[in-house]
């Protein structure tokens, strides 16, 4: 029993000493934001000597806070919207009809959850500039619905493995009961299926949230106009070429940090049920 507290005790400084690392870098960022240059490089991981927000009104003006704001929403409700919609979809009929066609499509759409960006963001962005028609002003690269598509198709995979599993664990029962009481198969998905998924739904939700509200290296390939630019488009303005203004930088990204933990924090109590669910059945 005593080293069996022994242990305990371990891994509670353990789980302690991991949380202080972690959240380090957040103190960091915190903390620094409010500290002139000076106070930066002179010591930088003290409390400052005042608490200041001008740095926080210099960033938003320079960075042009509520328009990279509105972007980054509009392109990741957006995207998020569609992602659900057409993984949910996707992952019932592949678990309703079992047949090795299905297995073999859901095998695939896995195993590209593999495939680094890196690895093909060169002849996609080759391929998304043939994308276009100027008669009528339509292009992929350079517009919203073009980095939406491609969000769109990089969400997918990981969010038709969590559908797929948990809607395993949806009885085939309530599907047949629909079915007899007159639904088709459109109404039976939409008023039976889907509102069993809030779980799981808001795990995807989730996920991608915090994947596309901090992505740098795709809306940079994507959007070139500075209108279109992203809140974290908007952040790289302060790491210049031969100067970086750590201050208002530290300021933006603590900007840019708020909405995700906000959301986090209002749906967490769905992420656990939901990747536990998703993906253990």
């Amino acid at each position: 029993m005593k080293a069996r507290a022994n242990i305990s005790r371990l891994l509670i400084i353990l789980g302690w000493l991991f949380a202080v690392l972690t959240l380090f870098p957040i103190y960091i960022m915190i903390t620094n934001s409010f500290k002139g240059r000076a106070e930066i490089f002179t010591d930088t991981i003290g409390l400052p000597q005042s608490i200041d927000f001008t740095y926080y009104a210099n960033a938003i003006q320079k960075m042009d806070f509520f328009r990279a704001f509105l972007n980054s929403l509009t392109i990741t409700v957006a995207s998020i919207f569609f992602i659900i919609i057409f993984s949910s979809m996707a992952a019932w009929a592949l678990v309703r009809n079992k047949s090795k066609t299905s297995s073999f499509i859901f095998f695939l759409l896995v195993s590209t959850m593999l495939i680094p960006f890196q690895a093909v963001m060169i002849p996609l962005m080759q391929y998304m500039s043939g994308w276009s028609i100027k008669s009528i002003n339509f292009s992929m690269i350079d517009t919203f619905y073009g980095l939406i598509f491609m969000y769109i198709g990089f969400g997918t995979s990981l969010s038709v493995f969590l559908y797929h599993g948990f809607i395993k664990g949806v009885p085939v029962s309530l599907e047949e009961a629909a079915m007899i009481d007159g639904c088709n198969r459109f109404q039976t998905f939409w008023r039976i299926v889907f509102p069993t998924l809030k779980p799981i739904s808001v795990t995807v939700a989730i996920l991608n949230v915090i994947w596309m509200w901090n992505d740098y290296l795709l809306p940079s390939l994507v959007l070139r106009s500075p209108k279109l630019r992203t809140i974290p488009l908007s952040t790289f303005y302060f790491f210049g070429e031969f100067t970086i203004q750590w201050n208002l930088a530290m300021a933006g990204l603590v900007l840019t940090i708020i909405p995700v933990i906000i959301f986090y924090l209002l749906s967490q109590r769905y992420i656990i049920k939901g990747v536990m669910e998703g993906a253990v059945k």
